[in-house]
């Protein structure tokens, strides 16, 4: 059994547990040091991904304003905004007249950025959504039934980072339906996915064994048969139809480095879409 596999086989909150013993004494080294930065968290309480947080944040940042125009007065959804790596940098971009929302499913993330954020930046708002997914929280509620709490046409912007790399067809389809809800007409999304066809899935299911979605089901394959929300790839054929039952349109496609279909000089990992909502 590999590490990874080790990891998805333990309890949600024992995956946040064991993340925070393992990063225990680096943090405590970090707070020797007096290296402790307010907006940023303990690296045991990170539970979106690797690499600097700043640097990562920052670079999401720049790819909302190359990819989807992101303004300085936009109002803005982060949806799954974990513990508020994008929202740090959003805070030294949007202006006083732009304003902020997120939500995620892990509580300990939302209560950091409202500790840590909110009271210095009150347009910028967050809150935890008790929603089951067999990676982070388990709980009644279903995310493909989860109506976003917004008013329809609110948003200039919304962006998913990660987001649908780790949902399940129809929660990723409900999802599709209340960013068409919420966004104003003419407004855009980006998001992430694990995309594959029929000319690499071959190499995502056997060949790259360091990231292998070795499960296949109709239209997506899996990473793990028992955590499915664990990582999820998604066939371009299925999720065009996903898109069209949503009504959104798709306006651009950046393949990541992951499946190695990534083009010359862009080296995000994660494939990533970008959406939008008619203005008619």
């Amino acid at each position: 059994m590999n590490l990874r596999s080790l990891y998805y086989s333990i309890s949600p909150n024992s995956r946040l547990l064991v993340r925070k013993i393992y990063y225990a004494p680096a943090d405590f080294w970090d707070i020797i040091k007096g290296k402790k930065n307010k907006y940023v968290p303990k690296k045991g309480d990170i539970f979106i991904g690797s690499g600097d947080f700043i640097l990562q944040g920052k670079h999401h940042l720049q790819l909302l304003k190359e990819y989807i125009s992101l303004k300085p007065d936009d109002t803005v959804l982060d949806v799954g905004c974990g513990i508020g790596r994008a929202a740090v940098a959003l805070t030294q971009y949007l202006s006083k007249e732009g304003s902020y929302e997120g939500f995620d499913v892990v509580k300990k993330g939302i209560d950091w950025c409202q500790n840590q954020i909110t009271t210095d930046f009150p347009n910028f708002t967050f809150k935890h959504v008790s929603l089951n997914n067999d990676l982070y929280s388990l709980t009644d509620q279903k995310a493909e039934d989860f109506i976003f709490p917004y008013e329809d046409n609110s948003f200039d912007s919304v962006f998913l980072f990660s987001v649908f790399t780790h949902m399940q067809p129809k929660e990723v389809q409900n999802y599709l339906n209340e960013i068409y809800r919420v966004l104003k007409p003419g407004g855009r999304c980006l998001s992430t996915f694990f995309l594959y066809n029929d000319e690499n899935e071959n190499y995502i299911s056997n060949v790259n064994k360091s990231f292998c979605f070795s499960y296949g089901r109709e239209g997506y394959r899996l990473m793990s048969e028992k955590v499915t929300s664990a990582n999820i790839a998604f066939k371009e054929e299925f999720l065009a139809q996903m898109l069209k039952n949503s009504s959104l349109k798709l306006e651009n496609k950046i393949y990541g480095t992951w499946a190695g279909q990534s083009q010359k000089g862009l080296h995000d990992f994660q494939d990533i879409l970008i959406f939008e909502k008619s203005r008619v």
